[in-house]
Parts: structure tokens; sequence; C-alpha cells
């Protein structure tokens, strides 16, 4: 595959302070310029002034410039005119308008720590305390994982990612969306038809389960009103889940444990259909996530600061 991770995303919204303090929170590492960081992949946040919430810029990683060249005759191939330059190519999602910017990067090295032990029926891994009750540093995000838009037009969005980018499909969610991969992960990017092009989510993994619950945990203390779903299991993917919402309305997804899909495997997509498509076990997730209370405001071209 061309393609080997989410390097950044820039993510629009009319409030960039409250929002920007938000992701402080989270957990990112905020530089004196603003931009967010990661534990294991540096930079990939920005938080610009925007009308409206939604993404900007999705940014991506490439392993050299023959894989650039690749992707811009793929991307004319579609009437798509990008800018290729040494080491750099942008172009314009036609149906989403968000700008995709690929850059030749090495591949990210995530340190391999040992496997949190859980006892089961029969089998001791660990004594004492679990690990996950003695932790007390703050839960930091080790990197991000993936980004969710609604489209106007599905099936041209997908069609940018897998005609033009050379994205794969990993699952569907009936007609209505398509789970996308240009890395080992499950996916990377989902696409969802929708009323109106915005930012649903962007999801950031932490190291296990524990780390799932103790960053959620420690984001709803005192702001109840950040919580949207989870503790869960989700079935695309088998990660762990639970999300957020930032004061501009986005959701932020704590993740762990998530399906990996080496190239050389062979894979089947599923169509999946009803709960079944959102989650494997936990609470039924609320009407809001799937159509967020704000849309029709965004619609209407009404927002708040607030």
């Amino acid at each position: 595959m061309s393609l080997h991770r989410l390097s950044h995303i820039v993510m629009g919204v009319p409030n960039v302070v409250e929002t920007q303090s938000y992701y402080e929170d989270f957990g990112l590492a905020r530089g004196d310029d603003g931009v967010f960081s990661t534990r294991d992949a540096g930079r990939q946040l920005n938080v610009v002034e925007s009308p409206r919430r939604r993404l900007v810029e999705l940014g991506l990683a490439a392993d050299d410039g023959d894989d650039l060249a690749r992707i811009a005759a793929n991307l004319r191939g579609l009437g798509i005119s990008p800018d290729l330059q040494d080491d750099a190519l942008v172009a314009t999602e036609p149906a989403a308008e968000f700008q995709v910017r690929i850059r030749v990067l090495p591949r990210l090295q995530q340190d391999s720590l040992e496997p949190t032990p859980y006892n089961g029926p029969g089998r001791v891994d660990r004594s004492g305390r679990a690990p996950g009750i003695v932790r007390q540093a703050p839960v930091r995000p080790r990197r991000l994982g993936h980004a969710v838009v609604g489209t106007v037009d599905l099936q041209a969005t997908m069609r940018f990612f897998l005609d033009g980018l050379g994205f794969k499909v990993s699952d569907y969610i009936g007609d209505k969306g398509a789970f996308m991969r240009c890395s080992t992960d499950h996916h990377n990017f989902l696409a969802m038809q929708a009323p109106i092009n915005y930012l649903h989510h962007t999801s950031w993994q932490v190291d296990d389960i524990d780390d799932v619950g103790r960053g959620a945990f420690a984001m709803l203390e005192g702001r109840p009103e950040r919580h949207v779903w989870g503790l869960g299991r989700h079935h695309a993917g088998s990660n762990f889940f639970w999300y957020l919402k930032d004061p501009a309305g986005n959701f932020s997804e704590y993740f762990a444990d998530m399906d990996v899909i080496p190239e050389e495997e062979i894979w089947e997509p599923e169509v999946l259909e009803g709960a079944k498509g959102l989650f494997n076990w936990g609470p039924p997730p609320p009407p809001s996530f799937l159509n967020p209370e704000d849309l029709a405001a965004l619609m209407t071209g009404v927002h708040s600061k607030g």
C-alpha cells in the first residue's frame, strides 16, 4: 500500500480557544504554536478558526516520491488536479470539500510495551492490584488512529479514497458508510452519508481498556456534559471505545485494541446492518451519535461559540 498512516488533521471550529482547552484536557500536548502532539506520532492536531465545525485538512503519510506520483496519476484519472511537489501532494476531496495533504514521512515505530496482564478463569497472569488501578499519570494518547466525516456524496468520497488515494474497504455500514484503511489498522477513515459535510469524530489510541476508562473518567469529572457514549466495544474494528464531545460539537474517541489487517492477509468486508454496525456490546448509542444535535444548525448556517 502506498500510504501507511494518518499524519495529522486540521479541525475548523468557531470557538478555537475553548476547543483547544478541551484537547489539552483530553491529553494532547500543546506546543507554543498551538499545534497538539501525541506521545508517539508528534504534531497531529491543529485547531483553526472556521464559521462552522468541519474537517479542514487530512494528513497522510507515504513512503516515497513514487507513491506520490502514482496517487497523482490516479487522481487525474478521476478528473482531480492535485498539486504535486517534491515531497508532498495536496488535493481537494470533491464532495466533503476538505484538503488532503500527503507527505513523504517515515513509518511510525511505536515502542512495544509489555501486554497488560489480566487474570482469567484458571489463569493468573498478575498478582496484587491491577496495573490500571495503581496508575497515576494522566492518560496521554499515543497517536491519531482515524477520522470520521459526514459527506453529502458518499460514492464520490469513496471513489476519491479508494480509486484516487489507494485506501481499501474493511467493512460497510449498510449502504450508508464505509470503513476504509491506509495502514494495518482496521480503519483510518470512515465516510458516512449525511445531509451536510461535517467532522463527526476523531479517534486517539491509548494503551488499553484501563486507559480508555481512566481517560474518560478524568474528562467527565465535573464536566458530565462531555459524555456521549461508552464504555463499549465496536464490531467493526473490535476496539474498545468511549466517546466525548468537544465544545464545538465534534466527538473525540479514546480507543484501544483495534483489529490489525496485514497487507498480505485476505480480508472480506462485512456489510453491517442495525446495531451490529455500531457496537458489539455496551450501552446503546444515543440518537445524537448518528444525528448530532447541531446538524440542523449547521445546515442553516447557524453556529454557536459556546
